[in-house]
């Protein structure tokens, strides 16, 4: 890197001159950033190289992520690095070959009410009492809303209104906000965490609504951290076996899950699919209907809703015998 212009400051006029061509590049921008600190905290100095980004990318979601995560980190170095060779020529420009190809969506774990249930009792189990109410609620709020982790931790008490049953979320992935009504007994189920919450941290509408419970951190905001680390716990002392294309059942599989079921739900109940996906999309935040629409393909119970449909629409006459019996 050049002594007169600092790596942050290179970051800073790429994304400049990327955003006044009408690119957004939130996403990556919050990466460089936290790329270039990374930089300085391991000392790195000169050109940057394949090496250091690769390491990089190895400690994303906090060394957690798999082979596919790294490589989806490193890639949002390309078209950066690229930029910058014309001022540093000696910067390397990550391919495929440290991580392989970035992989496509990998079925997820599809969790059964059985299973949901095992996991809410299991963190009610967990001491001290706080801490079991707020692992509880959490993962309770994320199966029945289909929330991101990032969404649920970000929440402050002001962005819970249970007089109307409604979330708030605010600034989300693709700098989004969106409403979330909320089903009568969820409302109940965070208006208990809400009361049992006050008897260790005042009320506050700025604060975090979900806490971390142990030390001087009592009444900060839970760490994604720590939700992740109490959740493969409980997993483990399950002894779930993943059913999906990770290596082991997710928090994220409980917002998959959350869609899956809408659909099934949806299905069950004769509704048109395909008149409520745009509700569903715009309910879960996705960017696009047709990441919504993934769904009806990337997993093995809805691919059964499309084949029967399928079926149906072959031979229709063949279908109605077979519902009469």
């Amino acid at each position: 890197m050049s002594a007169h212009i600092s790596l942050p400051e290179r970051i800073e006029t790429y994304l400049a001159e990327r955003r006044r061509l009408g690119f957004e590049l939130q996403h990556m921008g919050q990466a460089l950033a936290r790329f270039a600190r990374y930089v300085e905290a391991v000392g790195h100095h000169g050109p940057l190289t394949v090496e250091v980004m690769a390491a990089w990318a190895r400690q994303v979601k906090g060394g957690r992520g798999d082979r596919g995560t790294a490589a989806r980190a490193l890639r949002l170095f390309r078209p950066f690095t690229r930029w910058l060779q014309q001022f540093e020529p000696a910067t390397e420009v990550p391919d495929e070959a440290t991580f392989g190809p970035v992989p496509g969506r990998v079925t997820p774990h599809i969790f059964r009410d059985e299973e949901i249930e095992a996991l809410l009792d299991a963190a009610g189990r967990l001491g001290p009492p706080l801490r079991s109410t707020v692992m509880r609620t959490l993962f309770g709020l994320i199966a029945c809303t289909g929330l991101r982790i990032s969404e649920a931790l970000a929440l402050v008490d002001a962005d819970v209104d249970l007089s109307v049953g409604v979330l708030t979320v605010r600034c989300s992935k693709f700098g989004k906000s969106r409403l979330v009504p909320l089903h009568p007994s969820a409302v109940t189920a965070l208006r208990a965490y809400r009361l049992e919450r006050t008897k260790y941290v005042p009320a506050d509408p700025a604060g975090p609504f979900f806490i971390a419970t142990r030390g001087r951190r009592l009444g900060c905001a839970l760490s994604d951290r720590q939700a992740h680390r109490i959740f493969d716990q409980l997993r483990r002392e399950l002894g779930w076996v993943a059913r999906g294309g990770h290596g082991a059942a997710r928090i994220h599989d409980l917002r998959h899950s959350f869609a899956v079921r809408r659909l099934l739900r949806w299905h069950e109940q004769g509704e048109n699919v395909h008149e409520h996906m745009l509700a569903l999309s715009t309910y879960m935040g996705h960017a696009k209907v047709s990441n919504t629409y993934w769904y009806l393909t990337g997993t093995p119970e809805l691919l059964q809703v499309v084949g029967k449909r399928f079926e149906h629409f072959v031979d229709p006459y063949e279908a109605e015998e077979d519902d009469d019996g």
